[in-house]
Parts: structure tokens; C-alpha cells; sequence
């Protein structure tokens, strides 16, 4: 058993927290919002992840796992400290590290003995360093430390499984033996590990989510030529996955990719590019298909419907992707805002994300149900691909709109099926 301390409790620290707690380790999770400590003390997670509330509660009563505001209470014991905040885009897109400076400087005021610590946030090439550098300054004492990279790979809505099934596991250190030490808190884990230098693991996460992100754009892009050559794109995608140097994953065309690390990530490897004198041709293209994506649901919308001003529009979804209440960058977002900028008006529901909106936007009605959304709607906007949308009963929700329009982003009906049910059916590239 490793005592830790995890300063940030997000999605990433509070999913690190509670999971190194559960394989056995002394796990402290900081936070400097004292609110927020307060609710994680009593069991209640802050943020909606599946599975995540009951493994808190069983850390809690076995004592593996507590939190704090107070840097003093967690850092002096630690043997392994692990950075999880949140590194917001700037204003040009880049990463901003205040948090991560902030964290570093707390850590550096409160360490008593030697630690390790370890990077988890997703950051640009190169913090690693200026992290050593800002402890080395900060320090009270003279106390060996080492810093090490370990990114995430969490997939929100699956991250405690994600957590505990890892593909691989990625160490990066100047210190190769702080680097192995960092692999060993996951040794109850089996994934192929790789120790590498600070610089390439850092690159090791941008990387994957650019692939990743753009993969997205490109079948989004595929679908937008089947539409005009009369080709389904939902057939396309499996046809290419079925080659094994391709493979299935990451190729749904739609509304495109949001959330709090495709869209953050991909700016921000670009924004590294260009000040070291590149110009990330491929990265701009991805970024840029993938927002007009969500123009292009809302123009499905005006074409059908003839326009769009004194329409009643109905969302089916807000969260970025189902399983989870996150809205970051949301696709949901920009297509209410462009609803209502031609003269729309929007009623929405989700299961889990409606508070979390709620609070920032209130231009819209939210509703109870699938059902309340449809009542007299002049058209359905499928936003989020929650499970609960595929098992509607369509006759209901048929009777119940002024208009039976369903513009499908996620493309999880069947065309023909919608169009024998007598709706007015467009998905995103099929035929």
C-alpha cells in the first residue's frame, strides 16, 4: 500500500481517487473548493459517471479514502502526488496552466519528505519541466523529488472501467526508476506499460486524442459525400471497419465530437504547433469539419421545414455523449444557440445533463421526458445518443408532434423504418 494524494477532483481526479483507493492504496483526494469536499466526504460524487458513487461510498467506510481542502493534510505523507486539474483552453486555444502552476506551488509549501509527482492532467509538451521547476522553487527545504507523466485515457461514461481494464499505461520521467515506481501503484492491474521520456508521453495523449478526433471528422466528412452520391454512410463506416488496419471504433458520422478533451486537445496541439513555426494543416481541417457539423443538422431543419423562424423545435439530448452530464463543449450548445438565432424556440430533455445546462442557459424549456419534448413540436432534433431514445415508442411520439420531423444527428433510427412509420426522416450520410 502507497500513501496519495490527488490534487483536482474532476472527472479525471475523482475517478483516479476513488480507483487507486479500491485496488488498496492510501488515497487523499484535494480540492480548494471547500463545498465540494464537504459533499465528496459524505459519499456524494460531485459529477455523474456510472458505478463512480457506490465504489466511493465502499472507499470511504474501509478508510482508503478521504478528502481535504488543505494541502497540509494531504501532501506531508504522500508518497506519490498526483496533479488532476483542469487545464482550460486559452484565448487562442491553447492550454492554460494556471491550475496545474497553482497545484505545484501548494504542493511545494507542504511537502516534508521526498515524493513523486505525477502529471495525470492532460498538458502541453514540456510541463513536466516547468512543474520540477516551479517545486524546486517553491521548496522550504532541500527535498528530493521527481516528477513523472502518466496520462489518462478515461472515456467518460466508462471511466471506472477504463480505469481498471487499461489498453496501456504510459510513464514518462527523467527518472526512469520514478517513472517504474509510478507503474507499480497500478501493478494489481494488468496493461502493457510503457516507460518512455517526460517529453513523449506528454505527446503520447495529444496525439491519440487528435487520431482519434480525427477520425470522427473524416467520416463526418465521408457522410456528407454519401449524401450526394446516394450512398449510406452508417454501411460505409462498417465496411471499413471490418478491415483490420482500420477497425470500427471512432468512425459514427453526426453532429460531431465535443466534451472536455477531443475539442480542448486538438486546439491546443495545434497552438503548440504554430509557435514552434508549423502550420498544422490536417489539425485545422479536423477542427473545422467538425463544427460545421453542427451547422449542418440545424440547415436539415430549415430545408425541411422551410425555415425556421416561429418553429417549435425539439431536442432529444444535451450531454455530449450519453452516460454522463458533461456539457463541455457540447454540440447541444451551439445548435440551441443557432436555433434561436434564426427565430426558433427550443425545448429539450436529458436524462442526466439538464441541471448542469440549466444552470448556464435558461433561453430554453426543459422537460421531463421524451414525450413532454415532442408534444406540438414542428420537428425532433436527436442531439446525444442515450439508449432510451433507440427503445421510444414511435407511434406515441409520432401522435404527439404538430409535425412528424425528425432530424437524426446520431443516426440511431433506421431510415426506412422511420419513413414507413410516416416521419419525415434525415440522418447525417444516409441514403
Amino acid at each position: 500500500m502507497s500513501s496519495v494524494a490527488v490534487v483536482g477532483t474532476g472527472y479525471v481526479g475523482l475517478t483516479t481517487a476513488v480507483c487507486l483507493a479500491d485496488i488498496g492504496h492510501q488515497v487523499t483526494g484535494v480540492d480548494i473548493d471547500e463545498a465540494k469536499v464537504a459533499r465528496m466526504a459524505r459519499g456524494e460524487p460531485t459529477i455523474y459517471e456510472p458505478g463512480l458513487d457506490e465504489l466511493m461510498g465502499q472507499a470511504l467506510k474501509t478508510g482508503l479514502l478521504r478528502f481535504t481542502s488543505d494541502y497540509s493534510q494531504a501532501i506531508p505523507g504522500a508518497d506519490f502526488v498526483f496533479i488532476a486539474v483542469g487545464t482550460p483552453p486559452g484565448r487562442r486555444g491553447e492550454a492554460d496552466l494556471v491550475y496545474v502552476k497553482q497545484a505545484a506551488k501548494g504542493i511545494a509549501a507542504a511537502m516534508k519528505k521526498t515524493v513523486t509527482i505525477v502529471n495525470k492532467s492532460t498538458v502541453p509538451i514540456g510541463t513536466g519541466n516547468i512543474v520540477a521547476r516551479i517545486v524546486g522553487e517553491n521548496l522550504r527545504d532541500e527535498i528530493p523529488f521527481s516528477v513523472v507523466s502518466n496520462p489518462e485515457f478515461l472515456r467518460e461514461g466508462s471511466a471506472i472501467y477504463d480505469f481498471m481494464h487499461p489498453d496501456r499505461l504510459v510513464f514518462g520521467s527523467h527518472d526512469e526508476s520514478a517513472a517504474r515506481a509510478v507503474a507499480g501503484l497500478y501493478s494489481k492491474l494488468e496493461a502493457r506499460i510503457l516507460i518512455t521520456d517526460l517529453h513523449t508521453a506528454e505527446m503520447i495523449k495529444y496525439a491519440s486524442n487528435a487520431f482519434l478526433a480525427t477520425r470522427i471528422s473524416f467520416i463526418n466528412e465521408m457522410a456528407r459525400i454519401c449524401e450526394r452520391v446516394d450512398a449510406d454512410v452508417k454501411v460505409v463506416s462498417e465496411g471499413m471497419g471490418m478491415d483490420r488496419r482500420i477497425g470500427p471504433l471512432f468512425l459514427d458520422a453526426g453532429i460531431g465530437y465535443g466534451g472536455s478533451c477531443f475539442p480542448k486537445d486538438v486546439k491546443a496541439l495545434a497552438r503548440m504547433a504554430e509557435t514552434m513555426g508549423y502550420h498544422p494543416e490536417l489539425l485545422d481541417a479536423v477542427m473545422e469539419i467538425n463544427l460545421d457539423q453542427r451547422t449542418l443538422v440545424v440547415e436539415k431543419l430549415r430545408e425541411v421545414l422551410g425555415g425556421l423562424r416561429g418553429q417549435l423545435i425539439g431536442l432529444l439530448g444535451l450531454s455530449y455523449k450519453p452516460n454522463t452530464d458533461d456539457v463541455r463543449e457540447a454540440p447541444s450548445i451551439d445548435v440551441i444557440e443557432n436555433l434561436l438565432q434564426k427565430g426558433a424556440t427550443v425545448r429539450a430533455y436529458d436524462p442526466k445533463a439538464m441541471p448542469v445546462l440549466k444552470a448556464q442557459m435558461n433561453s430554453i424549456e426543459y422537460c421531463r421526458d421524451p414525450y413532454a419534448v415532442a408534444t406540438g413540436v414542428d420537428a425532433l432534433l436527436v442531439v446525444t445518443e442515450w439508449d432510451e431514445f433507440r427503445h421510444l415508442d414511435l407511434d406515441r411520439l409520432k401522435s404527439l408532434m404538430r409535425r412528424p420531423v425528425i432530424v437524426d444527428g446520431r443516426n440511431i433510427f433506421d431510415p426506412k423504418t422511420m419513413r414507413d412509420r410516416g416521419f419525415v426522416y434525415r440522418g447525417v450520410g444516409r441514403s
